[in-house]
């Protein structure tokens, strides 16, 4: 066979790999209409890369969720000045709260600081605005918020790793088929991700595994959080100063990554 006669040869059976994988991939879709098909398509991939019976089972139960795409599009408050922001988010209670808290919690605190190095301050405001200190933690069914951004077009790639993760959680017994938190799936005290719970989950009570819906162990897991975006003991968290990139790694909307440092450092009046 001559030289360019196998480079024809190759090159065909190189596209119909591609075609034959692309076949076999689940089809993202912008409306629900898709759903229930690309279900059964993950589903197969999912076994097929080793994720267990009880997690497969989990995933067949999970409806589209309109709500959370109505969420995901609305996201308006990030897009208002810093002033707005703050007063939108209740930053003045947020403080006064959390000052309370910091006082009724030292102890925990003080063993959060000993072992990570963060202060009360931005734990507490992270707290503060994502739950109003567990007051809500949302209502929306985890997998299916998780499952509904795997599916959907605009981050399919960032929400499937997290469906992963998700139902690696199912296997550990960390998730299960009914948990339920905020509409993009993040869950607990201090609203976590599937994969941040993988990365970053700690025990911050002693009683053993992770759970974030428990007090101690979302504030020590969002301290470890930090600590593994490159929290230095010690240094200072305001923009400019060397933490404020760990403070940044939490969320991606600079009014919010602001807000965090403003009402940390007033909890703790530094």
């Amino acid at each position: 066979m001559g030289g360019n006669q196998l480079y024809r040869v190759v090159a065909f059976a190189a596209v119909l790999v591609t075609v034959a994988g692309s076949a076999g991939a689940a089809p993202c879709g912008n409306t629900g209409a898709g759903f229930e098909n690309w279900k059964r398509v993950f589903a197969q991939e999912a076994q097929a890369k080793g994720v267990k019976p009880q997690a497969i089972s989990a995933l067949m139960t999970t409806t589209y969720s309109t709500g959370t795409i109505r969420a995901d599009r609305g996201q308006k408050s990030f897009k208002l000045s810093l002033d707005a922001f703050m007063a939108k988010r209740g930053a003045a209670g947020i403080v006064a709260k959390g000052r309370q808290l910091k006082a009724a919690n030292a102890a925990l605190f003080a063993s959060i600081e000993k072992r990570y190095g963060v202060p009360p301050g931005p734990l507490l405001a992270i707290w503060g605005m994502e739950t109003g200190f567990g007051g809500f933690t949302g209502n929306q069914n985890t997998l299916s918020a998780v499952a509904t951004l795997a599916y959907d077009c605009r981050r399919t790639e960032y929400f499937t790793d997290q469906l992963y993760s998700a139902l690696t959680l199912v296997d550990r017994g960390v998730l299960s088929a009914s948990s339920r938190g905020a509409m993009h799936g993040e869950v607990g005290q201090t609203q976590f991700l599937p994969k941040n719970i993988l990365l970053y989950g700690a025990d911050g009570d002693g009683a053993g595994g992770v759970n974030l819906n428990s007090k101690a162990d979302a504030l020590a897991s969002t301290a470890n959080f930090l600590k593994g975006h490159g929290w230095v003991r010690g240094a200072g968290y305001q923009p400019g100063q060397p933490n404020f990139t760990a403070i940044q790694g939490w969320n991606a909307a600079s009014v919010y990554e602001q807000a965090i440092a403003i009402i940390g450092k007033q909890i703790d009046g530094s």
